[in-house]
Protein backbone atom coordinates (compact mmCIF):
# COMPACT_ATOMS: atom_id res chain seq x y z
CA UNK A 1 0.00 0.00 0.00
CA UNK A 2 2.84 1.95 0.77
CA UNK A 3 3.63 2.49 -3.29
CA UNK A 4 -0.18 3.30 -3.63
CA UNK A 5 0.43 7.17 -4.46
CA UNK A 6 3.33 6.49 -6.88
CA UNK A 7 2.88 3.58 -9.43
CA UNK A 8 1.68 4.10 -12.51
CA UNK A 9 -1.41 2.07 -13.49
CA UNK A 10 -4.26 2.46 -15.62
CA UNK A 11 -7.14 0.95 -13.62
CA UNK A 12 -6.66 1.17 -10.49
CA UNK A 13 -7.95 -2.33 -8.84
CA UNK A 14 -8.96 -0.37 -5.16
CA UNK A 15 -9.03 3.31 -3.99
CA UNK A 16 -7.71 4.46 -0.82
CA UNK A 17 -10.16 6.70 1.14
CA UNK A 18 -8.94 8.45 3.86
CA UNK A 19 -11.54 9.61 5.46
CA UNK A 20 -11.31 12.75 6.95
CA UNK A 21 -7.25 14.23 6.03
CA UNK A 22 -5.35 15.75 8.81
CA UNK A 23 -7.68 14.49 11.09
CA UNK A 24 -7.13 10.47 11.48
CA UNK A 25 -6.18 10.51 15.08
CA UNK A 26 -9.47 12.15 15.83
CA UNK A 27 -11.54 9.48 13.81
CA UNK A 28 -12.74 7.44 16.77
CA UNK A 29 -13.96 10.79 18.50
CA UNK A 30 -15.42 12.30 14.86
CA UNK A 31 -17.56 9.09 14.06
CA UNK A 32 -19.45 9.24 17.55
CA UNK A 33 -21.82 12.56 16.07
CA UNK A 34 -22.13 10.68 12.53
CA UNK A 35 -23.34 7.50 14.06
CA UNK A 36 -25.72 9.45 15.83
CA UNK A 37 -26.84 11.04 12.93
CA UNK A 38 -27.26 8.09 11.11
CA UNK A 39 -29.10 6.05 13.22
CA UNK A 40 -31.39 9.32 13.86
CA UNK A 41 -32.05 9.04 10.09
CA UNK A 42 -32.57 5.62 10.10
CA UNK A 43 -34.94 5.52 13.19
CA UNK A 44 -37.10 9.17 11.98
CA UNK A 45 -36.97 7.79 8.30
CA UNK A 46 -37.91 3.98 9.02
CA UNK A 47 -40.58 5.48 11.64
CA UNK A 48 -42.11 7.65 8.63
CA UNK A 49 -42.50 4.78 6.61
CA UNK A 50 -44.38 2.82 9.38
CA UNK A 51 -46.95 5.77 10.38
CA UNK A 52 -48.07 6.63 6.63
CA UNK A 53 -48.05 3.11 6.07
CA UNK A 54 -50.32 2.10 9.34
CA UNK A 55 -52.54 5.27 9.59
CA UNK A 56 -55.43 5.50 7.07
CA UNK A 57 -55.69 9.21 7.28
CA UNK A 58 -52.24 9.85 5.67
CA UNK A 59 -52.98 7.77 2.52
CA UNK A 60 -52.67 10.87 0.49
CA UNK A 61 -50.61 12.51 -2.24
CA UNK A 62 -48.09 14.50 0.23
CA UNK A 63 -47.34 11.57 2.53
CA UNK A 64 -47.10 9.31 -0.54
CA UNK A 65 -44.34 11.83 -1.54
CA UNK A 66 -42.72 11.81 1.74
CA UNK A 67 -42.57 7.97 1.62
CA UNK A 68 -40.61 8.82 -1.18
CA UNK A 69 -38.71 11.42 0.20
CA UNK A 70 -37.98 8.84 3.22
CA UNK A 71 -37.11 6.08 1.18
CA UNK A 72 -34.84 8.26 -0.89
CA UNK A 73 -33.08 9.35 2.48
CA UNK A 74 -32.40 6.21 3.58
CA UNK A 75 -30.63 4.86 0.35
CA UNK A 76 -28.19 8.35 0.45
CA UNK A 77 -27.49 7.75 3.74
CA UNK A 78 -26.85 4.46 3.71
CA UNK A 79 -24.86 4.51 0.47
CA UNK A 80 -21.81 6.54 2.47
CA UNK A 81 -22.43 6.03 5.86
CA UNK A 82 -21.41 2.04 6.71
CA UNK A 83 -18.02 2.63 4.96
CA UNK A 84 -16.94 5.65 6.58
CA UNK A 85 -17.91 4.58 10.09
CA UNK A 86 -15.78 1.45 8.60
CA UNK A 87 -12.92 4.14 8.30
CA UNK A 88 -13.05 5.93 11.19
CA UNK A 89 -13.53 2.56 13.37
CA UNK A 90 -11.85 -0.35 11.19
CA UNK A 91 -9.12 2.15 9.31
CA UNK A 92 -10.86 -0.05 6.38
CA UNK A 93 -9.75 2.76 3.99
CA UNK A 94 -9.63 0.09 0.57
CA UNK A 95 -12.56 0.32 -1.83
CA UNK A 96 -12.49 -1.95 -4.84
CA UNK A 97 -13.21 -0.03 -8.00
CA UNK A 98 -16.45 -1.29 -9.05
CA UNK A 99 -17.35 -0.69 -5.33
CA UNK A 100 -16.15 3.35 -5.50
CA UNK A 101 -18.20 3.33 -8.83
CA UNK A 102 -21.23 1.33 -7.38
CA UNK A 103 -21.41 3.88 -4.45
CA UNK A 104 -20.99 7.09 -6.69
CA UNK A 105 -23.99 6.01 -8.93
CA UNK A 106 -26.00 5.11 -6.07
CA UNK A 107 -25.63 8.13 -4.10
CA UNK A 108 -25.46 11.31 -6.84
CA UNK A 109 -28.11 9.10 -8.70
CA UNK A 110 -30.65 8.98 -4.96
CA UNK A 111 -29.55 12.51 -4.84
CA UNK A 112 -31.08 13.99 -8.62
CA UNK A 113 -34.17 11.36 -6.74
CA UNK A 114 -34.44 13.74 -3.64
CA UNK A 115 -34.71 16.79 -5.89
CA UNK A 116 -36.99 15.76 -7.98
CA UNK A 117 -38.79 14.44 -5.34
CA UNK A 118 -38.70 17.90 -3.56
CA UNK A 119 -40.13 19.36 -6.97
CA UNK A 120 -43.08 17.22 -6.82
CA UNK A 121 -44.05 18.13 -3.37
CA UNK A 122 -43.94 21.68 -4.53
CA UNK A 123 -46.47 20.80 -7.11
CA UNK A 124 -48.87 19.09 -4.58
CA UNK A 125 -48.43 22.31 -2.72
CA UNK A 126 -49.32 24.54 -5.08
CA UNK A 127 -52.26 22.53 -6.39
CA UNK A 128 -53.38 21.89 -2.86
CA UNK A 129 -53.65 25.54 -2.32
CA UNK A 130 -54.74 27.04 -5.33
CA UNK A 131 -56.88 24.52 -6.90
CA UNK A 132 -58.16 22.98 -3.50
CA UNK A 133 -61.22 21.73 -5.53
CA UNK A 134 -59.38 19.69 -8.37
CA UNK A 135 -56.51 18.14 -5.76
CA UNK A 136 -57.99 14.79 -5.67
CA UNK A 137 -58.57 14.21 -9.16
CA UNK A 138 -55.23 15.77 -10.60
CA UNK A 139 -52.71 13.89 -8.21
CA UNK A 140 -54.15 10.57 -7.75
CA UNK A 141 -53.02 7.60 -6.73
CA UNK A 142 -51.92 6.81 -10.19
CA UNK A 143 -50.16 10.06 -11.03
CA UNK A 144 -48.37 10.09 -8.05
CA UNK A 145 -46.96 6.22 -8.41
CA UNK A 146 -46.10 7.62 -12.05
CA UNK A 147 -44.70 11.25 -10.67
CA UNK A 148 -41.98 8.80 -8.39
CA UNK A 149 -40.91 6.66 -11.50
CA UNK A 150 -40.22 9.62 -13.48
CA UNK A 151 -37.80 10.72 -10.58
CA UNK A 152 -36.47 7.63 -10.32
CA UNK A 153 -35.44 7.26 -14.11
CA UNK A 154 -34.57 10.63 -14.15
CA UNK A 155 -31.57 10.26 -11.56
CA UNK A 156 -30.92 6.72 -12.50
CA UNK A 157 -30.45 7.97 -16.11
CA UNK A 158 -28.65 11.05 -15.65
CA UNK A 159 -26.44 10.08 -13.66
CA UNK A 160 -25.29 6.63 -15.47
CA UNK A 161 -22.47 8.71 -17.46
CA UNK A 162 -20.84 9.20 -14.19
CA UNK A 163 -19.67 5.45 -13.87
CA UNK A 164 -19.16 5.18 -17.62
CA UNK A 165 -16.50 8.23 -17.86
CA UNK A 166 -14.77 7.72 -15.11
CA UNK A 167 -14.27 3.86 -16.33
CA UNK A 168 -12.57 5.30 -19.46
CA UNK A 169 -10.02 7.68 -17.92
CA UNK A 170 -6.30 6.02 -17.15
CA UNK A 171 -5.41 6.49 -13.49
CA UNK A 172 -1.47 7.45 -13.27
CA UNK A 173 -0.67 9.50 -10.13
CA UNK A 174 -2.81 8.35 -7.06
CA UNK A 175 -5.62 6.13 -6.17
CA UNK A 176 -5.62 8.21 -2.78
CA UNK A 177 -9.36 9.66 -2.27
CA UNK A 178 -8.84 12.37 0.50
CA UNK A 179 -12.12 11.56 1.85
CA UNK A 180 -14.62 8.89 3.45
CA UNK A 181 -16.72 8.01 0.31
CA UNK A 182 -16.12 7.73 -3.66
CA UNK A 183 -17.66 11.54 -4.91
CA UNK A 184 -17.86 12.02 -8.57
CA UNK A 185 -15.41 15.18 -8.60
CA UNK A 186 -12.74 13.41 -6.14
CA UNK A 187 -12.25 10.63 -8.45
CA UNK A 188 -12.01 12.52 -11.53
CA UNK A 189 -9.59 14.54 -10.22
CA UNK A 190 -7.69 11.31 -9.74
CA UNK A 191 -7.54 10.86 -13.69
CA UNK A 192 -4.88 11.75 -15.81
CA UNK A 193 -4.87 13.44 -19.13
CA UNK A 194 -8.42 15.80 -20.42
CA UNK A 195 -11.07 15.01 -18.21
CA UNK A 196 -13.10 18.17 -18.87
CA UNK A 197 -16.22 15.66 -20.67
CA UNK A 198 -16.68 15.04 -16.90
CA UNK A 199 -16.10 17.98 -15.02
CA UNK A 200 -18.42 19.81 -17.89
CA UNK A 201 -20.97 17.42 -17.46
CA UNK A 202 -21.57 17.36 -14.01
CA UNK A 203 -21.83 21.17 -14.17
CA UNK A 204 -24.66 20.59 -16.69
CA UNK A 205 -26.06 17.99 -14.12
CA UNK A 206 -25.95 20.64 -11.35
CA UNK A 207 -26.90 23.85 -13.00
CA UNK A 208 -29.09 22.50 -15.55
CA UNK A 209 -31.36 19.80 -13.26
CA UNK A 210 -30.91 20.78 -10.10
CA UNK A 211 -31.14 24.45 -11.06
CA UNK A 212 -34.38 24.04 -13.15
CA UNK A 213 -36.03 21.75 -10.06
CA UNK A 214 -35.20 25.37 -8.45
CA UNK A 215 -36.39 27.29 -10.88
CA UNK A 216 -40.12 25.03 -11.03
CA UNK A 217 -39.98 25.13 -7.19
CA UNK A 218 -40.12 29.60 -7.08
CA UNK A 219 -42.33 29.61 -9.38
CA UNK A 220 -44.48 27.01 -7.65
CA UNK A 221 -44.43 29.71 -4.13
CA UNK A 222 -45.11 32.42 -6.03
CA UNK A 223 -48.28 31.29 -7.32
CA UNK A 224 -49.24 30.00 -3.71
CA UNK A 225 -47.78 33.25 -2.06
CA UNK A 226 -50.19 34.88 -4.62
CA UNK A 227 -53.25 32.39 -3.76
CA UNK A 228 -52.42 32.90 -0.07
CA UNK A 229 -52.16 37.18 -0.04
CA UNK A 230 -55.71 37.47 -1.96
CA UNK A 231 -57.43 35.26 1.36
CA UNK A 232 -59.05 37.80 3.32
CA UNK A 233 -57.88 37.05 7.05
CA UNK A 234 -54.40 37.06 8.10
CA UNK A 235 -55.60 33.81 10.53
CA UNK A 236 -56.39 32.17 6.88
CA UNK A 237 -53.07 33.06 5.48
CA UNK A 238 -51.03 31.59 8.71
CA UNK A 239 -53.09 28.65 8.64
CA UNK A 240 -52.47 27.62 4.85
CA UNK A 241 -49.12 29.16 4.71
CA UNK A 242 -48.53 26.58 7.79
CA UNK A 243 -49.02 24.13 5.46
CA UNK A 244 -45.72 24.59 3.64
CA UNK A 245 -43.63 25.20 6.27
CA UNK A 246 -41.87 21.53 6.65
CA UNK A 247 -41.37 21.52 2.34
CA UNK A 248 -40.06 25.02 2.62
CA UNK A 249 -37.46 23.34 5.52
CA UNK A 250 -36.46 20.65 3.43
CA UNK A 251 -35.56 22.51 0.70
CA UNK A 252 -32.99 24.50 2.26
CA UNK A 253 -31.70 21.99 4.03
CA UNK A 254 -31.12 20.27 0.77
CA UNK A 255 -30.11 22.79 -1.71
CA UNK A 256 -28.46 25.92 -0.12
CA UNK A 257 -25.61 23.93 1.00
CA UNK A 258 -25.53 21.61 -1.97
CA UNK A 259 -25.28 24.36 -4.16
CA UNK A 260 -22.07 26.01 -1.68
CA UNK A 261 -20.19 22.73 -1.20
CA UNK A 262 -20.71 21.90 -4.74
CA UNK A 263 -19.39 25.21 -6.43
CA UNK A 264 -16.50 25.38 -3.41
CA UNK A 265 -15.26 21.74 -4.32
CA UNK A 266 -14.35 22.81 -8.22
CA UNK A 267 -13.22 26.79 -7.44
CA UNK A 268 -12.57 27.98 -4.37
CA UNK A 269 -9.02 26.34 -3.14
CA UNK A 270 -8.47 28.74 -0.11
CA UNK A 271 -11.21 26.52 2.16
CA UNK A 272 -8.98 23.79 4.72
CA UNK A 273 -9.05 20.27 2.59
CA UNK A 274 -9.84 18.28 5.86
CA UNK A 275 -12.62 21.48 6.98
CA UNK A 276 -14.32 21.27 3.34
CA UNK A 277 -14.00 17.57 3.68
CA UNK A 278 -15.53 17.74 7.19
CA UNK A 279 -18.76 19.84 6.64
CA UNK A 280 -19.41 17.92 3.14
CA UNK A 281 -19.29 14.72 5.38
CA UNK A 282 -21.89 16.88 7.57
CA UNK A 283 -24.43 18.46 4.70
CA UNK A 284 -24.99 15.01 2.83
CA UNK A 285 -26.22 13.57 6.23
CA UNK A 286 -28.33 16.49 7.69
CA UNK A 287 -31.14 15.84 5.01
CA UNK A 288 -31.57 12.21 5.83
CA UNK A 289 -31.48 13.31 9.49
CA UNK A 290 -33.76 16.57 9.43
CA UNK A 291 -36.50 15.65 7.28
CA UNK A 292 -37.99 12.79 9.45
CA UNK A 293 -37.72 15.13 12.42
CA UNK A 294 -39.04 18.61 10.48
CA UNK A 295 -41.99 16.81 9.54
CA UNK A 296 -42.63 14.70 12.55
CA UNK A 297 -42.99 17.81 14.32
CA UNK A 298 -44.85 20.01 11.94
CA UNK A 299 -47.22 17.00 10.70
CA UNK A 300 -49.98 16.75 12.98
CA UNK A 301 -51.19 13.49 11.95
CA UNK A 302 -47.49 12.32 11.99
CA UNK A 303 -46.90 13.61 15.63
CA UNK A 304 -50.17 12.44 16.90
CA UNK A 305 -49.81 8.72 15.82
CA UNK A 306 -46.48 8.91 17.37
CA UNK A 307 -47.58 9.82 20.44
CA UNK A 308 -50.25 7.53 20.30
CA UNK A 309 -48.01 5.05 19.52
CA UNK A 310 -45.70 5.36 22.45
CA UNK A 311 -48.37 7.16 24.87
CA UNK A 312 -51.28 4.86 24.66
CA UNK A 313 -54.49 6.17 26.13
CA UNK A 314 -56.24 4.08 28.46
CA UNK A 315 -59.52 5.59 28.87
Amino acid sequence: MSDSNTTDFSHPSTFILLGIPGLESAHVWISIPFCAMYVIAIVGNFTILFIVKTEQSLHGPMHYFLCMLASTDLVVSTSILPKMLAIFWFNSREIYFSACLTQLYIFHGFSVVESGILVAMAFDRYVAICHPLRHSTILTNAVVGHVGLAMALRGGILVLPYPFLIKQWSYCRTNIIPQAYCAHMAVVKLACGDTRVSSYYGLFVLFCVLGLDVIVIVVSYIQILRAILILPTNDARIKIFGTCISHLCSILVFYVPGLFLSLTTRYDQKVPQHFHVLIANVYYMMPSMLNPIIYGVRTKQIWGRLLRVFIPTGT
